[in-house]
């Protein structure tokens, strides 16, 4: 009886794609550098599962359920537009416009190309003790780390004395993800790097737009 099949990082499916055509030079160089990346993400995974911290394991449960829906931004925002005048509400409404900008980039375009499984937790040695509930869409890449880098970055561009609580808080969330199981690193490093681009794409049209005289 053959035990379960491992879904393999998206590095060495797009590797193992590349090396049935009649690779060039350039194409060979490819197929080396996502294999090497492949198991570069792999090995960080593991090397996170094995991690001796069983004091992190319900702290980071419990912040990567909290970040479903993105709740830990809206609420920012929330307090944001009550407390934080007529700044805080402007940055409030750029971190809000921010995460729907990066969540439907990772949810619809990114993830449908990705078609990345989720890890197997139980293969990989993730105790139980860490897990949420695994998510049912594909892996890659990570809508949460999409949404709190977007907001993070929004946010901190808005509001610079927030700049670096909000990374931190991001960072948190990003390797919860890891650290609970439902991603691999390359995912979180994937939609971080997409909600980045969304977060300053976002502060920099709405400080533009401030800058307008009249």
């Amino acid at each position: 009886m053959t035990g379960p099949i491992r879904p393999e990082p998206i590095e060495e499916r797009l590797a193992k794609r590349l090396s049935t055509r009649d690779a060039s030079v350039g194409d060979s160089t490819a197929v080396w550098v996502l294999g090497k990346l492949g198991g570069l993400d792999s090995a960080m995974y593991r090397a996170v599962a094995g991690m001796s911290t069983p004091q992190l394991d319900g702290p980071l449960r419990r912040l990567s359920d909290f970040a479903n829906l993105s709740k830990p931004w809206f609420l920012i925002a929330g307090l944001l537009g009550l407390f934080g005048g007529a700044n805080g509400r402007r940055a409030a409404l750029t971190g809000v416009t921010a995460i729907g900008l990066a969540s439907f980039v990772v949810n619809q375009p990114m993830k449908l190309v990705g078609e990345r499984h989720r890890p197997d937790r139980t293969q990989l040695g993730v105790p139980e003790s860490r897990w949420v509930s695994m998510p049912s869409s594909t892996s890659f890449p990570s809508g949460h780390s999409a949404s709190a880098a977007a907001f993070a970055t929004s946010v901190g561009d808005m509001l610079p004395a927030l700049r670096l609580p909000l990374r931190m808080a991001a960072a948190a969330v990003m390797f919860s993800r890891v650290y609970t199981g439902v991603h691999y690193p390359g995912d979180v490093i994937a939609g971080a790097a997409a909600g980045v681009l969304a977060g300053r794409m976002t502060s920099t049209i709405v400080r533009r737009l401030l800058s307008r005289p009249g």
